[in-house]
């Protein structure tokens, strides 16, 4: 058996696509991240009668809530994406992220509408999650359908790397605003100024995201599609029938249900360490460790911004030793280190709490590298999209986005400091289970698409060693491949989209 056509990617195109895609994610991150480092400085704002424990259980269950609407846009949004192209309805998810988190700093406080103020802070952040749901399912799909096969988890990684450079972007601009205006200015007014940046920094974000072209893998699908529909009858007509019917949810969910289970579970496990580092662990500092609102969100900045330079070396590193390897580091370092980390955290010191949240980022930077890269290679490409954005949202909204408020409600009923130590060492425990049955996918070409080489160079020797390559799957090449003899096999250079022709 021989492939037809091989991808060679085109470096100028993936570097747009990549940058495009990691500027707009660096943005939607960022308008996430703020909300959780001004939660002690908002809750005057919006329940001001309320003590101090309530109203940061109303702040992170406002958190909370925005994960609700998660599901539904990753939902709509992933069919969305299946159906008319990844890049397209990414631009739409960040133009409702930046109007959403714009709209959040407009918004007045209980001094002039009552308890209407918290019902429309709660409405703003449902329209933001459910913006959010579309953007890391597309952007990890995207941005993995544009990469070569043995750099995807380089590229891939380099998402997340934005995700926390976003967030200590955040970090960094509430610290500034505290530390010169001081806490009573952030709570009568200047919280809403890293909200209103939203708009300007949102123009320029989807400036760079309208540039980026379709993704090469996408688009051949729907190429192969269309040909062989005008063509009609045979094997082809009867698997793009086939198609059809995975291109709702429910049928997308049927015919992948085990590969969404497992990577529900592997998002799940990764994003409640990376969420409580994120977004619980300023309020925890200041909450429960007795630092100021400065202190509490200043320490965190060093280890945002060490984990995201460290984030692309995983993901190179995934592409050498594999995907699994990497995650199951990520699953073992939290069960050792989460009660080290906490003690650490418990002595009060600036140093100890560095390196105890140093020890909760260690984790955090081998999972995050590499779910952007291992999650959508389980899926093929005309449903990648939508299977992703079932089960990365399903799992951030049930599990990780309320990992603040059930951390600080285990506290608050437990009286333990120590209980986020547990939770995250308990479901570690059973991520680093489900990465036994994810497929591994380094070196590998994505299921329902072409190898992606590159250079031309590389797709010769693809084409010659065939035969005996282990990484090559043909059971999961597209439907649209013909097999011919290996010395009369044409590579084609997809992109740029004047395709180049060479006689193997």
């Amino acid at each position: 058996m021989h492939f037809k056509h091989i991808n060679v990617v085109n470096q100028k195109r993936l570097r747009k696509a990549v940058g495009g895609t990691i500027v707009g994610n660096t943005m939607e991150w960022f308008d996430v991240g703020v909300f959780g480092y001004l939660i002690t400085s908002m809750g005057p704002v919006f329940l001001p009668e309320a003590d101090k424990t309530v109203q940061t259980l109303f702040l992170l269950g406002t958190f909370a809530v925005t994960f609700i609407a998660r599901p539904v846009g990753g939902v709509f949004f992933g069919w969305l994406g299946d159906k008319i192209g990844r890049q397209k309805v990414l631009a739409w998810t960040l133009m409702l992220m930046a109007a959403s988190t714009f709209a959040v700093g407009l918004l007045p406080g209980y001094a002039q509408i009552g308890t209407w103020a918290a019902a429309l802070l709660v409405a703003t952040k449902l329209v933001q999650g459910f913006s959010t749901g579309g953007e890391y399912a597309g952007a990890t799909t995207f941005v993995s359908e544009h990469s070569p096969d043995d750099k995807r988890g380089y590229f891939a990684s380099l998402l997340d790397m934005g995700s926390y450079l976003g967030f200590a972007l955040g970090a960094a601009l509430v610290s500034v605003l505290q530390l010169t205006l001081g806490q009573q200015a952030m709570e009568a007014w200047a919280w809403r100024i890293p909200f209103l940046i939203a708009g300007p920094l949102g123009i320029v974000a989807i400036w760079f995201r309208n540039k980026i072209e379709e993704s090469p893998a996408f688009q051949a699908t729907m190429d192969a599609q269309e040909t062989a529909a005008s063509a009609g009858g045979g094997a082809a007509e009867a698997e793009i029938s086939a198609d059809a019917s995975l291109k709702t949810p429910l049928g997308i969910f049927r015919a992948y249900w085990r590969g969404i289970v497992t990577a529900m579970i592997c998002v799940a496990a990764a994003n409640i360490v990376g969420y409580t580092l994120t977004s619980y662990m300023p309020t925890y500092l200041t909450t429960n460790k007795g630092y100021d609102e400065v202190h509490g969100t200043l320490l965190t900045i060093p280890i945002l911004v060490i984990m995201s330079i460290c984030i692309p070396l995983v993901g190179r590193l995934s592409d050498r030793i594999g995907r699994r390897p990497v995650l199951w580091i990520g699953a073992v370092s939290t069960v050792v280190l989460a009660i080290p980390a906490f003690l650490l955290i418990g002595q009060g010191a600036v140093w100890t709490t560095l390196l105890g949240l140093a020890m909760i980022a260690f984790p955090v930077t081998f999972y995050v590298a590499n779910l952007a890269s291992a999650l959508p290679a389980q899926f093929p490409t005309a449903s990648r999209y939508g299977a992703m954005g079932i089960a990365y949202n399903f799992a951030v909204a049930i599990f990780a986005g309320t990992a603040p408020f059930v951390v600080a409600a285990l506290i608050d009923i437990s009286g333990d400091d120590m209980m986020p130590a547990y939770y995250l060492m308990v479901t570690s425990a059973i991520g680093g289970i489900a990465v036994c049955f994810l497929k591994e996918s380094s070196q590998r070409h994505l299921p329902g698409s072409m190898p992606s080489v590159n250079s031309v160079e590389e797709a010769h020797d693809l084409v010659a060693g065939q035969d005996d390559n282990p990484l090559l799957d043909m059971n999961h090449l597209p439907f649209d491949h013909t097999y011919e003899p290996a010395e009369s096999v044409a590579v084609v250079v997809v992109q740029p989209p004047e395709a180049e022709l060479v006689k193997v």
